[in-house]
C-alpha cells in the first residue's frame, strides 16, 4: 500500500510523526533512534568525501543540499515508512528501496535490495521475490517544486537481517519477470537504522 500524504518542512515532519529524536552515539549525522523504536534519518543529500548520511551520486538529478526524511515505524505486524524529499529536480519520478547497508562513497556500497524472504538467486529479478510486499519500494513523482512524500507499509517486522538504508534510483521500478526491482542507476542513498 502506497500513498501520499501532504508536504511539510522536513523537520516539521520529523517532529510531527515521532517527536524531537535523539542521536545515539554510534550513528551518523542525521540518523536518529527514538526511544520508541522508531528510526529515522533527516538529512541533506553531499556528495562522497563531504557526506555523513546522506549522499549524492548523480547531482543533476538529486542536487547537493536536497533535503531527505525516512521515518521507519514498527507496529504489530508490520512495518510502515516514510519517505519525504524536497530539492529534487520538479515533476520527475523516482525509484527508491529500502537497502541491505548503510551508504557509503559508492552507489555500490548500499547492497542489494533488503527482502524479508531473500531470493535465493541473486541478482533478484523474479516478482515472486522483488515484489512490494517482500521489498519496501518508496517510488515518487515530484511536484513542480521537487518535492514527494511517500509512504507504504509492509507485512512483516525486521527481525536479525536489518536494512541499512534507502537508495533513490532514476526510473520507476520494473515489476514484470526478468526486471522485477529494477530501477536504473542508483542516484542517491540515505543512512536508516532500520
Amino acid at each position: 500500500m502506497t500513498r501520499r500524504s501532504a508536504l511539510l518542512p522536513v523537520g516539521a515532519l520529523a517532529v510531527a510523526l515521532v517527536g524531537a529524536p535523539t542521536a545515539t552515539a554510534d550513528a551518523p549525522p542525521g540518523v536518529t533512534a527514538p526511544p520508541s523504536g522508531v528510526a529515522v534519518t533527516a538529512a541533506r543529500f553531499a556528495p562522497p568525501g563531504q557526506a555523513t548520511s546522506a549522499y549524492t551520486y548523480d547531482t543533476a538529478l538529486v542536487p547537493a543540499g536536497a533535503a531527505v526524511l525516512v521515518v521507519a515505524t514498527p507496529k504489530h505486524r508490520s512495518t510502515k515508512v516514510l519517505l519525504s524529499v524536497h530539492g529534487l529536480v520538479p515533476n520527475r519520478t523516482y525509484g527508491a528501496h529500502a537497502h541491505q547497508r548503510p551508504c557509503g562513497d559508492l552507489p555500490t556500497d548500499a547492497g542489494a535490495h533488503h527482502q524479508h524472504v531473500v531470493d535465493p538467486v541473486q541478482p533478484s529479478v523474479d516478482p515472486a521475490y522483488a515484489n512490494p510486499e517482500n521489498e519496501i519500494w518508496l517510488d515518487f513523482t515530484t511536484d513542480d517544486r521537487g518535492r514527494a512524500v511517500v509512504g507504504t507499509a509492509v507485512p512483516w517486522r525486521f527481525a536479525d537481517r536489518r536494512a541499512g538504508s534507502v537508495v533513490i534510483h532514476a526510473e520507476r521500478t520494473a515489476t514484470e519477470p526478468g526486471r522485477a526491482g529494477t530501477a536504473g542507476p542508483r542516484l542517491a542513498c540515505a543512512t536508516v537504522r532500520f
